[in-house]
């Protein structure tokens, strides 16, 4: 929209509300519109594409009825007021709250406008819901039937708006390998990507059209698929351990802690359950990839400050109980058979978060786990104040862990079993890091010699 259109717009706003605030809501309603069309302006946008969006947002949950209302109202003023539209003075927006075969058909505008968006990478899932009804939903569909990840749902979809973004909205259905190669390339070439990046993208096309579209790509022609780059990993010295983890207090340094001392993802960390713990034996039952479950060691060091951090858990837990509320995420299958067992103390989270929130996939109030990023940001806060120079993370304490047992003399299957390695060759990488694949390395310039090299020690004699 442009700077004058803006001005005007405000204007209108101001002679029809009073409140300051519900005007910029009113902006807000307006941008959302011209971000659903990136490929139009918005005097060029009709009566049934704004009907269409209208219906779009009545078909999402998380919109209340005077937010649609409010929604309504904006875009009499943008279309009647603002820019005095032919159609928009006998018109009247009519919101539709029930499904979509009940009101108007999304459909697709035929002619798309000179205005391109300029920027291929945008997510916008509302303006593919718009053009393509039902590609996003049979995606997530799938996705769910599958069981993948709320975070692999999340990053498909990302790659799978992109894609569609750069095929300048066209269904996805209409193109094919070439179209996938081309924007692999462009990823490569333009945008300058990392190869996990690339790879990411690529499992995200090869999914939609294998699996949503049945569509199976077959050769991408030559493309040439980056090599993944073979990385040794950051490991800590057992004294860089000790300053990073006296640096971080209360809950997020016992999950720090936990991170060194039992080896775990932080993923892993933050989706503990209570009865994962066992004091009594010393370790923790962990869910890690591919929901694979593996036992680990549960430091001394941590089991007190565990049993305290768990005892003011209970009490948040009790409260939660007494204002009705108490319920935790389980899985579907164990939440339909056991539909009273989202309260039971043992399957709440270790970690939780302070407050209520809505369940990402249902919208349900519950008290989730605490978010991975507060230990990310406070590890690094601690790693730069310590003046650790190295790239680390959270990450680096499962590396500095694996490396320690093996400097500690354990052998390498405990070691796999404890990280939950498929494979030994992944635990292998650690005996790389140690500098020893089966025997200790001295560097042949440390022997000691009759003769010191021309120009060593002479400084210090000459001083």
């Amino acid at each position: 929209m442009e700077g004058v259109l803006w001005k005007k717009f405000k204007l209108c706003i101001g002679s029809h509300v009073k409140s300051a605030k519900v005007g910029e809501y009113y902006l807000f309603w307006a941008r959302s519109l011209e971000k659903a069309y990136p490929d139009k302006l918005l005097n060029e946008l009709g009566e049934t594409e704004v009907q269409v969006y209208l219906d779009l947002l009545g078909r999402k949950n998380r919109y209340q009825a005077w937010q649609l209302k409010q929604a309504n109202d904006a875009f009499l003023v943008l279309f009647q007021k603002a820019l005095s539209v032919v159609w928009a003075d006998p018109w009247m927006i009519r919101i539709n709250k029930t499904s979509e075969g009940d009101g108007i058909k999304p459909s697709v505008p035929s002619a798309p406008s000179s205005r391109r968006c300029s920027f291929k990478d945008s997510r916008n899932f509302t303006s593919l819901e718009l053009r393509h009804p039902g590609v996003i939903e049979r995606v997530r569909t799938v996705i769910r039937t599958l069981h993948y990840s709320y975070n692999t749902e999340k990053t498909y979809l990302e790659w799978i708006c992109r894609y569609v973004n750069y095929l300048e909205m066209r269904h996805p259905g209409e193109a094919g390998a070439k179209e996938v190669k081309d924007y692999l390339e462009y990823l490569a070439t333009t945008r300058e990507v990392a190869g996990n990046t690339q790879r990411q993208a690529l499992n995200a096309l090869v999914f939609l059209y294998g699996k949503v579209l049945e569509k199976p790509l077959g050769d991408l022609g030559g493309y040439a698929r980056p090599k993944k780059p073979q990385r040794l990993p950051v490991v800590f010295t057992h004294e860089e351990v000790d300053v990073v983890l006296n640096s971080i207090n209360g809950t997020l340094g016992l999950m720090a802690g936990l991170l060194y001392g039992s080896g775990l993802r932080l993923n892993e960390c933050i989706r503990l359950r209570v009865k994962d713990v066992d004091f009594a034996r010393q370790q923790l039952v962990v869910r890690g990839k591919g929901d694979k479950e593996r036992v680990t060691v549960l430091p001394e060091r941590y089991q007190q400050p565990l049993r305290e951090h768990l005892g003011r858990v209970k009490e948040l837990h009790l409260a939660d109980l007494n204002n009705g509320q108490g319920r935790v995420y389980l899985p579907p299958a164990l939440a339909r058979k056991y539909p009273n067992s989202n309260r039971e103390w043992g399957w709440q989270y270790v970690f939780p978060s302070r407050k209520l929130s809505g369940d990402p996939r249902g919208g349900l109030a519950r008290r989730h786990h605490i978010d991975e990023s507060c230990l990310q940001k406070t590890m690094k806060k601690a790693i730069l104040a310590n003046g650790l120079t190295r790239q680390a993370g959270c990450h680096t304490l499962r590396h500095s862990f694996a490396t320690h047992l093996l400097e500690a003399g354990y052998d390498i299957r405990t070691v796999q079993e404890l990280l939950g390695h498929a494979d030994v060759s992944t635990t292998m990488i650690y005996t790389h890091v140690l500098n020893r694949p089966g025997i200790a390395v001295k560097s042949p310039a440390d022997r000691p010699t009759r003769h010191q090299p021309d120009g060593v020690g002479k400084a210090a004699s000459h001083a």
